[in-house]
């Protein structure tokens, strides 16, 4: 590893976000998930989580491109379910409020939110947008202020659009300088693993599994198994 590589993974494992992530309800179209994870790297996110309810999807068969994502995919967890409630479950467990992107008058704006919490948004189907079961587990939801006529954002641009928000909040507060969120010895672990990762290439092996009800889901740092 050079010098320059090795810099660059313990900046990325300073300014790792352990506590803002993304939920992607029934995403059908790879070149969006790949670049909402895109995005996702570039504010320090290290886990994503995808549901697949919808039957005519594929739930086991996630392909990410590879241009797309440039390469970010081997940065992040990607923790797929079948299921809604084990799904959000799983999310409550790790973060405090779950915010969803809604338009209309029940929605807050973007810029009235407090993204500095441990916050999950939620992002729904390109064309049906978030479910109704999918909200109902849902703290809030928001909208992304427009002044077109398109009542919406493509789903990565509105994913890119809300992080950076997270990320201005978030760098205001300090936790891309002086408070960062991960302890040293975080930082320690994420390093190691990502080391052990480069040097077994075990990431261009990795398969996309159901999350079952066991094991829990291991936090950000930890070392993990090849696959």
């Amino acid at each position: 590893m050079t010098p320059e590589r090795e810099q660059k993974m313990r900046q990325a494992a300073r300014l790792t976000q352990p506590d803002l992530t993304v939920i992607l309800e029934n995403s059908f179209d790879p070149l969006n998930i790949s670049a909402v994870m895109r995005s996702c790297d570039a504010v320090g996110i290290r886990e994503i989580f995808v549901v697949y309810t919808q039957p005519y999807l594929d739930k086991r068969g996630l392909v990410l491109g590879k241009r797309t994502s440039a390469g970010t995919f081997k940065w992040i967890d990607v923790y797929v379910f079948d299921n809604l409630e084990e799904c959000f479950r799983r999310v409550k467990e790790r973060y405090q409020q779950v915010l969803a992107t809604l338009p209309g008058n029940k929605s807050q704006s973007l810029f009235e939110l407090d993204l500095c919490l441990p916050t999950a948004l939620l992002f729904g189907n390109e064309d049906d947008g978030i479910s109704k079961e999918a909200l109902s587990y849902c703290d809030g939801a928001f909208f992304i202020p427009q002044a077109g006529f398109a009542e919406s954002l493509n789903l990565s641009n509105a994913c890119a659009v809300s992080l950076y928000e997270a990320y201005r909040q978030r760098s205001a507060a300090g936790f891309y300088s002086h408070s960062p969120k991960l302890t040293e010895e975080q930082q320690h672990q994420l390093m190691e693993r990502w080391t052990l990762m480069l040097k077994s290439e075990s990431f261009r092996n990795r398969g996309q599994k159901i999350e079952a009800e066991d094991p829990a889901i291991a936090p950000i740092f930890v070392q993990r198994k090849p696959n």
